[in-house]
This record gives structure tokens, C-alpha cells and sequence, in this order.
């Protein structure tokens, strides 16, 4: 995994905006096409209102859900809610190039498999995608792979469900969905997440994050979240 350290989350921000904008310009122009899976955060609205202003090729752009939490529309806790108001309010992306999570729905093991089925319409079988963008908890979760979770152990499953974690279910990809992109973008910020950051760095498959591959791996920290990582 190559770690690059920023001075804070704006800037940590902004660099995943044009690390995403770029890859997606290479892949429109080889593939016609480009696949992005956008996880939920503050560091990451500011990136997705960033790379509104990108110089994307937005008709080849597809933009799926990493996860989502079980709650109405328009929840504020519900990271679609965030992706509408700080990409696809300014960016001129289409409505059937974004890839909701169908949380709502009264069965969502259901809902689930029609998500997977969703990704192998657009990213093949089985479905890769061009580029996931993930985060780190403090307790080393990230997607919504959470620690103790029997999602863990979900190998059979590209998209499935967690139990309640901080208050409700979720909805999230898979260890091998995840595991299959093509490129992995984390962007980690924030001084609480000194330790988990070292963790991952050093290869901790005892956390969630750290079982996830590190190669094609780019991780974009803020000083406070890289502060326990020895220089170079």
C-alpha cells in the first residue's frame, strides 16, 4: 500500500478528487467506462463536491454505494442523502448512471442480491470495479465490515447485510467484492485514527480493514491520522 500524508483534510480531500478524476479519464478513454463505489464520511462529501468540479468525462461515469445504512429516504444519516447534495447536485451525471442501495425495501436480503445483480449488469461477472474508495473507523471498520460482525465471514456474497452497528443495520459490499477492484482508495483523516492507521499499515488482519488487499492500494492520511507511522 503506498501511503501519501497530507497536512489535514482538506487537502486530503482534494487530492482523492483528482486521483478519482484522473482514473477515470484513463479508464473512460480505454474502456468507455469507469465504475466508482463511494463509501460515506465528511472527508469524502468534500472529495465528491470537489470532484464535481473535476474535469471528468461524467457520460462514462457509474457511481455505486460501498454501503448504506437501513433508514428512509432522505435520512441525514443515510450516505445517499450526502452523495446527492455534494456530487449529483453539480455534477452532470444522469440519474441512471448512480446506483442507490435499496435499503427501503421490506425485504432486504432481497434487496441485497438485486444490488449484486446490479453490479454484475454493469461490471461484469463476476463484477469488478474500477475504483473503491473506503475509510477507517476507530475501531478498524471500514465498508461497513465491522468488527464481531457475521458479514465477516460472508464469502458466498458479493453485497449483503450487517446487523445493527451504532444504532442500525447496514447494507455493504463484500470482503470479495471489494477485494476484486481494480484500484482502492482510502482517505483517512482525524487524530482517532492514529492507531487503526498503523494497524492497517503493518498488515493487522485482526481488524476488519486489514483484510482487505493492500496492493493497488492508495491510502491519502491527514498528519493527525498519520502521526504514529514512523517517517518514510
Amino acid at each position: 500500500m503506498e501511503i501519501k500524508v497530507l497536512a489535514d483534510a482538506e487537502s486530503v480531500a482534494r487530492e482523492g478528487a483528482e486521483i478519482i478524476a484522473a482514473k477515470a479519464r484513463a479508464s473512460v478513454a480505454a474502456r468507455g467506462r469507469f465504475i466508482l463505489a463511494v463509501s460515506g464520511g465528511h472527508t469524502p462529501w468534500v472529495m465528491l463536491r470537489a470532484l464535481a468540479g473535476e474535469d471528468v468525462p461524467w457520460s462514462g461515469m457509474h457511481v455505486a454505494q460501498v454501503d448504506e445504512r437501513v433508514a428512509p429516504e432522505g435520512h441525514p444519516d443515510r450516505n445517499l442523502t450526502h452523495l446527492r447534495e455534494s456530487l449529483l447536485k453539480y455534477a452532470p451525471i444522469r440519474a441512471e448512471q448512480v446506483y442507490a442501495m435499496p435499503v427501503e425495501a421490506a425485504d432486504l436480503e432481497a434487496a441485497a442480491s438485486r444490488y449484486a445483480e446490479t453490479l454484475h449488469i454493469i461490471a461484469g461477472s463476476p463484477p469488478v470495479l474500477n475504483l473503491i474508495h473506503l475509510g477507517l473507523g476507530s475501531d478498524g471498520h471500514s465498508a461497513s465490515l465491522v468488527p464481531d460482525d457475521p458479514v465477516l465471514s460472508v464469502t458466498h456474497a458479493d453485497v449483503a447485510l450487517t446487523g445493527v452497528y451504532q444504532g442500525t443495520g447496514r447494507m455493504t459490499l463484500t470482503y470479495p467484492m471489494i477485494n476484486r477492484a481494480r484500484d482502492i482508495l482510502w482517505l483517512v483523516t482525524g487524530d482517532e485514527k492514529a492507531a487503526m492507521l498503523k494497524r492497517l499499515r503493518n498488515g493487522d488482519k485482526s481488524i476488519p480493514a486489514g483484510r482487505i488487499r493492500q496492493d493497488d492500494a492508495l491510502m491519502i492520511a491527514d498528519r493527525a491520522a498519520a502521526r504514529q507511522l514512523e517517517p518514510g
